[in-house]
């Protein structure tokens, strides 16, 4: 009997280790993080999520698998680097178009949309 568990025991635990939908950000879950005073930047993961992309189209090329580990600018981002990979207006929708904040700035420190 002993000799049966353990293998499947393994196996479960191997199991465990993979990714669980290896999306983007899994749907129904966000990531905010302070945005410069343009308000909270969230990121929702169901719009890249719809656009094919995965966890390694941006992990860890763009951005490291911990948070806080790289401090986003948008100097940075029109620069081509974190977002701004994609957001260049070829790709995506560029990140220096200010007619697209609100798209990433849902509101300002007041708590209004900008």
């Amino acid at each position: 009997m002993l000799r049966l568990f353990l293998p499947a025991s393994f196996s479960v635990l191997w199991l465990l280790t993979l990714p669980v939908g290896s999306y983007a950000v899994p749907s129904g879950k966000t990531v905010t993080w302070e945005g410069g005073g343009q308000g909270l930047v969230t990121f929702d993961g169901k719009a890249h999520i719809t656009e094919g992309y995965k966890c390694n189209s941006c992990h860890p090329s763009l951005f490291m698998m911990r948070g806080g580990t790289a401090k986003m600018t948008m100097k940075a981002l029109r620069e081509g680097e974190f977002c701004g990979a994609c957001h260049n207006g070829k790709t995506a929708f560029s990140a220096a178009d200010v007619s697209k904040c609100r798209n990433c700035h849902k509101v300002n420190a007041q708590g209004e949309t900008p």
